[in-house]
């Protein structure tokens, strides 16, 4: 008599040609595959049901959300193991004689029956796309879990974006000291002097902002879709003794009032904007800013062909996504009449600046799970495992874009050489 784990195995293998490329345990304890490859536990049928019912990369996830589906050791290393072993295997079609197989192992297995109930977390959102109220839904989905969940993740600064890790190989270098060095260099590339006017759209909990106002005395609006990140940087501020130099609004990009920036930033805000509405909000960066200001933007990249996060961070973490080359982002920034002055890849920052999250989430797994439950938990770790992988991989990139509105003459105002954003200088 075959063990569940066997058959399991010989159903994989009517999809994926060759060896298996995980090795399997079943719910009655058998197992099966590579005694080296990664080791995937299956601890009831209604794992292999919800991939019957939804094939891919998110039945899968929500099979490992639901714990249907475990995996043994460190997540990202076993997803890229099992990635690396299958991505040049050609693509098979079972013929009709094997899905009859198929089905006649499903149904031994038990894995016959309705849909299993879909796990809590999915994003709900209705109306056009990229209207203002769908939007702040998704941003809401995003960024509103809660503001203890996010500072149980994050650092002191509660920097949410890729970090800039000038001393990786130092190990009393940090996080937050990841954080504020790029927080730094930010202002830097921008110039910020006392006095000047920053906006700051799409200012998550205000680590930018907040930095720009203490350390460089820069008056900063700030705006934000999210009402719980508007009230913790408003409160904020006003613990840190710069409340007269911060500005906080809820409202959406396209609401901006006014003009005569010296300096704008958009750090890992432009992923939600939407690739139609793309040119409108170049457009609105470029009016706000007076002649000679400038504009860093912070943001991921995908390939033409694979756009959006995918199945199941489109549906768990991040709807509504839009990533495109980053090539052409710079093509967007200048048709709106800026000029680009620099990019610079960040790409390997965030696969580490990821790692600390996850290194953080499981030494606080406890309080995550009290917080947000095992779900929303199991959720994030399958989120921040396979962004890593992305990054590290380059499934995607991350970049830091340099702009400047020129005078009509043609001026720019813009240092010879980049070297005062690398060199530490004191704020003026």
């Amino acid at each position: 008599m075959r063990h569940t784990a066997d058959r399991l195995a010989r159903l994989l293998g009517l999809f994926l040609p060759g060896p298996l490329p995980v090795r399997i345990r079943a719910w009655d304890g058998s197992q099966a595959g590579p005694a080296d490859a990664p080791l995937i536990t299956l601890r009831s049928p209604d794992a292999l049901r919800r991939l019957l019912w939804q094939p891919g990369e998110l039945g899968l996830a929500e099979a490992y959300v639901t714990g249907d589906l475990d995996v043994d050791g460190d997540l990202a290393e076993a997803l890229s193991r099992a990635g690396r072993s299958v991505r040049h295997r050609p693509a098979q079609r079972p013929g009709p004689a094997a899905l009859a197989s198929a089905a006649a192992l499903a149904i031994r297995l038990g894995a016959a029956g309705p849909p299993p109930r879909r796990p809590d977390g999915r994003a709900r959102l209705t109306g056009p796309l990229h209207s203002a109220s769908r939007d702040r839904a998704a941003i809401s989905h995003h960024y509103d879990l809660s503001n203890d969940f996010y500072a149980l993740l994050l650092d002191a600064s509660m920097a949410y974006s890729c970090a800039y890790w000038t001393r990786p190989d130092d190990p009393t270098y940090t996080l937050a000291d990841a954080q504020r060095d790029k927080l730094e260099l930010t202002c830097r590339k921008l110039g910020l002097r006392a006095g000047d006017r920053l906006l700051d759209v799409g200012c998550g909990w205000g680590s930018l902002t907040l930095h720009a106002a203490r350390e460089h005395k820069a008056r900063v609006t700030a705006v934000t879709l999210s009402r719980a990140q508007r009230d913790f940087v408003a409160d904020r501020a006003a613990r840190e003794g710069v409340a007269d130099l911060v500005d906080v609004q809820l409202r959406h990009w396209r609401h901006i009032d006014g003009g005569g920036y010296d300096a704008a930033a958009a750090i890992e805000m432009g992923e939600h904007v939407g690739d139609a509405e793309y040119p409108a909000f170049t457009a609105k960066l470029h009016d706000a800013l007076r002649p000679e200001g400038r504009l860093l933007i912070q943001q991921m990249s995908r390939g033409a062909h694979a756009p959006g996060g995918g199945a199941f961070i489109e549906t768990y973490i991040a709807p509504d996504m839009h990533m495109r080359p980053v090539g052409r982002t710079v093509d967007l920034l200048e048709d709106a009449g800026l000029e680009v002055r620099s990019t610079e890849s960040l790409r390997e920052h965030y696969t580490a600046t990821i790692d600390a999250w996850r290194d953080t989430l499981e030494q606080r797994w406890g309080d995550v799970e009290a917080l947000v439950g095992e779900t929303t938990g199991r959720v994030w770790r399958l989120y921040l495992a396979g962004a890593s992988l992305a990054f590290a991989e380059r499934r995607m990139g991350v970049d830091q874009i340099l702009a400047v509105r020129p005078t009509r003459e043609g001026t720019a105002a813009m240092p010879a050489t980049p070297t005062s954003w690398y060199t530490p200088v004191s704020p003026s």
